[in-house]
């Protein structure tokens, strides 16, 4: 078994972290753009895709600020060194919004997990309105 290494990635978009914040911390939010459903039940987030279903816990959230969760498929349950982020950053300065993802991948498959996030990443700002 391969070490997962973590990786770091920035997404310029334009809206509100408040806005942005729904999207990224509710079930109905998630929907739209991250899987093609999100159930919860308290802290477990069941994200469900065409032919397959995976679930993750809520870590951590802080309101209009970020969100994590840690899968639940992973070996070793009581490990949260391995998990996903996304954070909201704003430009001190200038105001500008970014998604910060922090996520973790085998060495073998870091391209193609940040390929897989720009692609969703994209889906949200269509869902925003923000290209």
């Amino acid at each position: 078994m391969q070490d997962k290494i973590k990786f770091e990635m920035e997404f310029p978009i334009h809206a509100s972290p408040q806005l942005l914040y729904q999207y990224l911390s509710t079930p109905s939010g998630l929907s739209e753009w991250f899987a093609d459903n999100v159930n919860s039940r308290g802290e477990l987030f069941t994200f469900i895709w065409d032919d397959s279903e995976e679930q993750a816990k809520l870590i951590t959230k802080k309101s209009g600020e970020r969100i994590k969760f840690k899968w639940t498929n992973n070996e070793d349950e009581s490990d949260n060194s391995i998990y996903f982020e996304m954070r909201i950053q704003v430009d001190e300065i200038t105001k500008d919004v970014s998604i910060m993802v922090t996520d973790f991948a085998e060495e073998d498959e870091i391209e193609e997990a940040k390929m897989l996030w720009e692609n969703q990443i994209s889906d949200l700002k269509h869902v925003l309105g923000s290209t």
